[in-house]
């Protein structure tokens, strides 16, 4: 058997195989021991991880031990242009300015979806590539796809040339933009790294800078609902953000937003699609409208199309006031194969009451993306299908008054049980106290570019 072996391999294959091995536990090695890495040495493990030169357990060690000792700024842009480089980037004809914005993740937040057509409205051009939902967040291709025969998968040549002729497009990202970035995210779910702020910082930015745009605003969001469960973790992971992001000649700015309570009053994937509507009508609830003019605002001064905010805002007002924000919107649906005016079904409404009276102190926003998950909004696993037509509607804030028995929520869901089983989560969501609570600040600061 040994002769058979020494006939059928190649010794310089080999000896090539076991000093890359070799040089990987080297890298690993270091990094675990605090030493900081050369883009030459960060380079050659995403490049051999892509080509599947190196193994994916190799490349597990390797993100733990950054998970434990973190990446200095220069290396984890190092990470970032390797993931990049890993595929394709975009190119685009001198024009409008090309822009984007990232949501870290959050219930009920939609504002990716009224706030594209906005944007190209406004003399820039948005081609926003976007991600389905994680944990008890919400993704923006869910949520689209529960609008009739709207594609998320359309190629690069496709997307490239919905943006040219429409402005903007939402789609899911091309296995050839970063897919180093798309192996590796597969590895740190099931190795617990996925709250390391290098690997969170590499996997936004390499898809982001790769879809070859000039400014980008990123929404970190910070509470119960989020990944970023502190403030000062939030702070941490917008600046890595934006310090990275500057450093690739792209603008970027980072606002950090609460998210202890939904955004506005829908969660789900078709009721946030028709809150989205509302939003382009003039109709959206508060906070969810003000956030998405804010986002829209940053984003119009960074790529200079408007001198200063409040020139930005009157913009964004007229075009929604004109009907044209909405008209782009069903425009961009159309080019992505869907129809916005389709009916989008809702299941059996079921009202939530509260347990109790006082002030609203808490919102257990994670409980609330967890409701929809059960009732089949969302995936408990890769290979779920998503029902579309169920959801919430959240009917109050922190620092509300309400009284015993008062309907605090809706849940649509056609199968009883379930809703029964989502309607006592939402109940268990919030907290009250007997005397007056200060109402959150949805923005929290901001980060410009530097």
């Amino acid at each position: 058997s040994s002769s058979n072996f020494r006939s059928t391999t190649k010794a310089p294959d080999c000896l090539l195989l076991r000093n890359t091995l070799m040089n990987v536990a080297q890298l690993i090695s270091a990094k675990r021991d605090g030493n900081e890495l050369t883009e030459e040495q960060i380079s050659f493990m995403v490049a051999g991880f892509a080509s599947d030169e190196i193994p994916a357990y190799q490349m597990s060690a390797f993100a733990m031990a950054i998970y434990f000792q973190g990446m200095s700024t220069e290396e984890t842009a190092s990470l970032t242009r390797a993931m990049i480089d890993s595929g394709e980037t975009l190119s685009w004809p001198a024009g409008k300015p090309k822009v984007d914005k990232h949501s870290t993740g959050g219930i009920g937040d939609k504002v990716s979806i009224p706030l594209a057509p906005i944007l190209a409205c406004c003399d820039v051009e948005v081609p926003m590539i976007s991600g389905r939902g994680l944990g008890a967040t919400g993704g923006t291709l869910d949520k689209l796809e529960s609008i009739s025969g709207y594609r998320c998968d359309l190629s690069i040549d496709e997307f490239k040339s919905v943006v040219n002729w429409n402005g903007c497009s939402i789609t899911g990202a091309s296995a050839k933009l970063a897919p180093a970035d798309q192996k590796l995210y597969a590895l740190r779910d099931i190795t617990g790294t996925v709250p390391s702020v290098p690997l969170i910082t590499g996997s936004i930015l390499s898809k982001k800078i790769a879809e070859g745009i000039s400014s980008l605003v990123l929404d970190v969001k910070w509470g119960t609902g989020s990944f970023m469960k502190t403030l000062e973790s939030a702070r941490e992971l917008a600046d890595s953000l934006v310090k990275v992001g500057n450093s690739f000649g792209v603008k970027t700015a980072a606002i950090i937003t609460d998210m202890n309570q939904p955004l506005g009053n829908m969660i789900g994937n078709a009721v946030e699609i028709d809150e989205s509507v509302d939003i382009l009508r003039g109709e959206g609830p508060e906070d969810v409208t003000e956030l998405t003019h804010h986002l829209a605002a940053q984003l119009l001064v960074s790529s200079q199309v408007e001198s200063d905010l409040k020139s930005a805002r009157n913009k964004i007002n007229s075009v929604i006031q004109s009907g044209e924000a909405l008209k782009k919107l069903d425009e961009m649906v159309k080019s992505h194969g869907g129809d916005l005016e389709a009916k989008r079904e809702r299941g059996a409404e079921h009202k939530v009451k509260s347990y109790d009276e006082g002030f609203v102190s808490r919102i257990d926003a994670e409980r609330l993306g967890l409701a929809v998950i059960e009732m089949g909004g969302g995936r408990k696993l890769l290979t779920d299908e998503i029902e579309h037509s169920v959801g919430i509607e959240f009917l109050v804030k922190i620092g509300q008054r309400i009284e015993k028995d008062q309907t605090v929520a809706k849940v649509f869901c056609s199968d009883k049980s379930k809703a029964e089983y989502a309607a006592n989560l939402v109940s268990l969501a919030i907290g009250t106290s007997p005397i007056e609570v200060e109402p959150n600040k949805l923005i929290v600061e901001t980060i410009p570019a530097s």
